[in-house]
């Protein structure tokens, strides 16, 4: 595992082909996080790659917000996103945004 960036209430790590978030994503770390993220997206030579938001136990705007900077980034050099992984507050939170099928299959909807 690679960490990333470390904040008290979140932390960003690689753990094979996977961008792991953990911890509470607040709006003033959230520039930051999503930027370290954007860093390694843009210097990484995987091609395919997933996102695991699982142990993100507040639902929050803010941290869609990181994943879809990355899911930008991911296009635009080309990195199929195998799987997003989402808490279940933030699954609701997708859902309420209908983000659903983004969410269960982002190779797909992202294809379009």
């Amino acid at each position: 595992m690679t960490a990333l960036f470390s904040h008290p209430s979140v932390t960003v790590s690689v753990e094979d082909a996977t961008l792991l978030v953990v911890g509470d994503v607040e709006v003033t770390v959230a520039a930051d996080l999503a930027a370290s993220g954007v860093k390694w997206l843009k210097h990484t030579e995987l091609t395919t790659i997933s996102f695991d938001f699982s142990r993100v136990e507040k639902a929050s705007s803010v941290a869609i917000s990181v994943l879809f900077e990355w899911l930008r980034i991911c296009q635009q050099r080309g990195i199929q996103v195998q799987s997003i992984h989402f808490s279940a507050p933030l699954r609701r939170l997708a859902s309420l945004a209908e983000l659903d099928a983004l969410i269960e299959q982002p190779t797909a909807t992202l294809a379009v």
